[in-house]
């Protein structure tokens, strides 16, 4: 390289600095081969998981990709006489027990696999790594890592919904809040057998991803306007039943610290099963039906009532919002109730409408909120859906099978919760 320079009169950097680091690849994968062909002591006999003792057998090698390219070394084979299952203690110890690939490349694949499709993160392991694996690699690895950490939630959420939670040392909060919301999911059409769709008549093409955000205040703005708490936020998904999702919500909560804050605020859309889950897992909490989906309400509504009278329509939204936003919510229930459409679908709609708003009255207070410096939208879920599981999981030409989302989502909520690290951590004591 360096005659080539004083040849050419001139240094092509990038391509010293990719030869050169494959290079000190090469280097550091054969250092690596050399520490694991070094002496292994090996008993004569192992434990196996069936309770007998395996025999040592013979030893075999194995090709492992790692973060600075393949290496190869041997290692001892065992074999159970009870259960005939083979074993080699040095991959359990390696955590490489089942796989070609070293810890530090898993890790790397399920980084790049929750964050992008898996094609383009093997584009981007084999670009920024050096690191050349097939999307299905990517895939498999992360989908798998993802589940580890599904499971492991499911162990917390176990203790939760027999009481066992250890007691949170976290320090008091002087507003925390949750807030819950769906988005629906492409998935393939095994996954949506026998499920109504959204059209009558129609089947179903997705299914919903609950997700809750929990978030802490201890301020207000020069304006008295909520400040969220920055980097307060964490979240908690799964494709699962309202049931299930609530423990799973609540289990985040407790970890956060929900019992010894000083007030509790659930804020969601009106959707019955957000306030079915508030009064069961979080009774005492104040209730907040999103503002701006409550005025979404009014606006559709008025798009219906007068989809061809535009002047009456500018003078019926800004009444009825104005009462919606000064809480005055029977005043506006009295409006709704003494409209009389005479197309009878539409007066169904608009009774709808009215015991909508009739049922969530109390929670539509937003003077009084405001008053006490709370939020009262529901943007952080709403943003949540977006980038927890619509900027990963809703791109073009995507179907997922609830067990393979589900992975994902797991894998994504711990690294946007910034526990990624500490699984990882606890895996490898544990491996």
């Amino acid at each position: 390289m360096f005659a080539a320079q004083r040849k050419s009169a001139g240094l092509d950097l990038e391509a010293v600095e990719m030869a050169t680091r494959a290079g000190l690849h090469r280097a550091g994968a054969a250092i690596l081969s050399a520490l694991l062909a070094g002496p292994e002591e090996h008993a004569p006999r192992a434990a196996c998981p069936c309770g007998a003792e395996a025999r040592y057998h013979d030893r075999r090698p194995k090709r492992l990709l790692t973060a600075l390219g393949p290496v190869q070394f041997e290692r001892s084979y065992y074999v159970c006489p009870q259960c005939q299952r083979g074993q080699t203690p040095r991959d359990r110890e390696l955590d490489v027990e089942g796989t070609d690939c070293s810890p530090g490349v898993r890790r790397m694949m399920a980084l790049v696999g929750a964050e992008t499709s898996f094609d383009k993160g093997r584009e981007q392991l084999g670009l920024l790594a050096a690191i050349e694996v097939t999307a299905k690699a990517v895939e498999r690895h992360a989908e798998a890592i993802g589940g580890d950490i599904a499971a492991r939630e499911q162990q917390e959420i176990r203790r939760a919904k027999q009481l066992e939670l250890p007691e949170v040392c976290a320090p008091a909060a002087p507003v925390f809040y949750i807030e819950m919301d769906g988005t629906g999911l492409p998935v393939v059409k095994a996954e949506t057998e026998g499920r109504a769709g959204k059209v009558a008549g129609q089947p179903a093409r997705t299914r919903e991803a609950k997700l809750g955000c929990v978030f802490t205040q201890a301020t207000t703005d020069e304006e008295g306007r909520p400040v969220r708490d920055q980097d307060s936020t964490t979240y908690t998904a799964a494709i699962e039943t309202a049931e299930e999702f609530g423990l799973r919500l609540y289990t985040e909560a407790w970890r956060r610290g929900w019992s010894r804050a000083k007030k509790k605020v659930v804020l969601g859309d009106g959707a019955v099963w957000i306030w079915n889950l508030a009064e069961q897992h979080f009774p005492g909490a104040i209730q907040v039906v999103d503002l701006f989906h409550a005025r979404q309400h009014l606006w559709e509504l008025s798009a219906k009532l007068f989809p061809n009278d535009e002047p009456r329509r500018k003078r019926w939204t800004p009444r009825a919002i104005d009462r919606l936003d000064k809480g005055r919510i029977e005043t506006l229930v009295k409006i709704l109730r003494e409209l009389h459409p005479a197309n009878a679908e539409l007066s169904k709609i608009v009774s709808n409408e009215a015991d909508y708003f009739e049922r969530n009255a109390g929670r539509m207070r937003y003077p009084a909120l405001r008053a006490q410096g709370l939020f009262v939208g529901s943007g952080v879920v709403e943003a949540g859906c977006k980038t927890v599981i619509g900027s990963r999981l809703k791109r073009s030409s995507m179907f997922w099978t609830v067990r393979g989302a589900n992975a994902i989502i797991a894998l994504r909520c711990s690294y946007l919760n910034r526990r990624f690290e500490d699984y990882w951590e606890s895996r490898s004591r544990t491996a």
